[in-house]
C-alpha cells in the first residue's frame, strides 16, 4: 500500500512539474507576442487554465504585465539571436571585471567593442520588430540601447534580459563608465618652493580647499540626483506600462461585457418569443379542450339519441310483424 501511495505521489509530482513547465511555456509565448496582442492572448490563456481547473496557473498567467514596445523588442532580440546574446553577455562580464580591477587598457578596448556591438544589436532589434509588424521609434530604439548598456554594466540586468521577459526597458547604473576607460590618476604636481612670506598664501590655499570641497559636494549631490532621477524614470516607465496594460485590460473587459450584453439581449428576445409561443399554445390548448369537451357532450347526446332511435325502430318493427300475421 505504501508503494502504491508512493507511486501516486511521484505521479502527482510529475504532473505538477509538467503544469509548471506549461505555465513557463505560456509566459514565454506571451512575452514573445507583440504588445498590441499581449492582453488578449494573456486573457485567453488564463481563461483556458481556469477552465482546466488550474486556478494558480491562471493567476500566474494573469499577473503577467504587458511589456513596453522597447522591452518587447529587447526580449525579441534575446530570443531570436541566441549566439549574439551569449557573446554579448560574455562581453558584459569582461567589462565588469575590467572595471572592477581598474584595467584601463582592457577597459578601453572592451568599451570600443561595447559601442560597436550595442549599436549593431539595437539595429537588429529594430529590424526584428519591423519584421514582426512593429516599427520602433527613435525613442524606443534609445530605450533598447539603454537596456543593452544596462545588461553590460549590471549582472542582474543581464539575467533579466537573458530570461526574455522584460516588462520595461532597463537603465544602466551611473557608476559604470560610459565610453571612456578610467583615467589613471594624474601625477601630483611638484610642490612650489617656499615663498618668503608664507603667511600671505594661507588664505588663498584655504579658499582653494574650500572651493574644492564645495565642488566635491556638488559632484556627490549631482550623482545622488542622477541616481534618484534614474529610479524615478524607471518607476515612471513601469507606471506607464502598468497603466497601458490596465487600459487595454479595461478595453478587453468592455468588449467582452458588450458581447455578453448582446448575448443576454438576444436570449431575452428569444425568451420573450418563447413565452409568447407558450401563451399562444396554452390558449390553443384551452380552446381545443373546450372543443373536445363540447364534442364529447355532443357525442354522448348523439349516442343517446341513436340508442333511442334504435329502440323505436325495434318497437315499430315488432308491431309491423304482428300486423302481417293477421293478414
Amino acid at each position: 500500500m505504501q508503494r502504491k501511495g508512493g507511486r501516486r505521489g511521484a505521479t502527482g509530482g510529475r504532473n505538477a512539474e509538467a503544469e509548471a513547465e506549461a505555465v513557463e511555456r505560456v509566459l514565454d509565448e506571451l512575452y514573445g507576442t507583440p504588445p498590441s496582442a499581449f492582453v488578449a492572448r494573456r486573457e485567453e490563456r488564463a481563461a483556458a487554465a481556469r477552465t482546466d481547473g488550474r486556478k494558480e496557473d491562471a493567476r500566474r498567467i494573469h499577473a503577467a504585465r504587458r511589456p513596453t514596445l522597447a522591452a518587447w523588442a529587447a526580449n525579441l532580440l534575446a530570443r531570436s539571436r541566441p549566439e549574439e546574446t551569449r557573446r554579448f553577455l560574455e562581453l558584459g562580464q569582461a567589462l565588469r571585471e575590467a572595471h572592477r580591477t581598474l584595467d584601463a587598457a582592457g577597459l578601453k578596448e572592451l568599451s570600443a567593442q561595447r559601442r560597436r556591438i550595442v549599436a549593431a544589436l539595437s539595429r537588429q532589434a529594430a529590424q526584428l520588430a519591423g519584421e514582426a509588424g512593429q516599427r520602433l521609434s527613435q525613442a524606443a530604439q534609445r530605450e533598447v540601447e539603454s537596456t543593452l548598456r544596462a545588461v553590460l554594466a549590471d549582472p542582474d540586468a543581464a539575467a533579466q534580459w537573458a530570461g526574455g521577459r522584460l516588462e520595461v526597458s532597463l537603465t544602466p547604473p551611473s557608476a559604470f563608465p560610459s565610453d571612456a576607460a578610467p583615467m589613471a590618476p594624474a601625477p601630483a604636481a611638484p610642490e612650489p618652493a617656499p615663498r618668503p612670506k608664507a603667511t600671505r598664501s594661507s588664505p588663498a590655499t584655504g579658499a582653494k580647499d574650500e572651493l574644492a570641497e564645495r565642488r566635491r559636494e556638488r559632484r556627490e549631490e549631482l550623482a545622488r540626483a542622477e541616481r534618484e532621477a534614474e529610479r524615478a524614470g524607471r518607476r515612471l516607465r513601469e507606471a506607464r506600462a502598468e497603466q497601458a496594460d490596465a487600459r487595454e485590460s479595461l478595453g478587453t473587459a468592455d468588449d467582452e461585457l458588450a458581447r455578453v450584453r448582446e448575448t443576454v439581449t438576444a436570449a431575452e428576445e428569444r425568451l420573450r418569443a418563447a413565452r409568447e409561443d407558450r401563451d399562444r399554445a396554452e390558449r390553443d390548448r384551452r380552446e381545443a379542450k373546450e372543443r373536445d369537451r363540447a364534442a364529447a357532450h355532443a357525442l354522448t347526446a348523439a349516442e343517446r339519441e341513436a340508442r333511442a332511435g334504435a329502440r323505436r325502430v325495434d318497437r315499430l318493427g315488432g308491431r309491423a310483424g304482428s300486423y302481417d300475421s293477421f293478414d
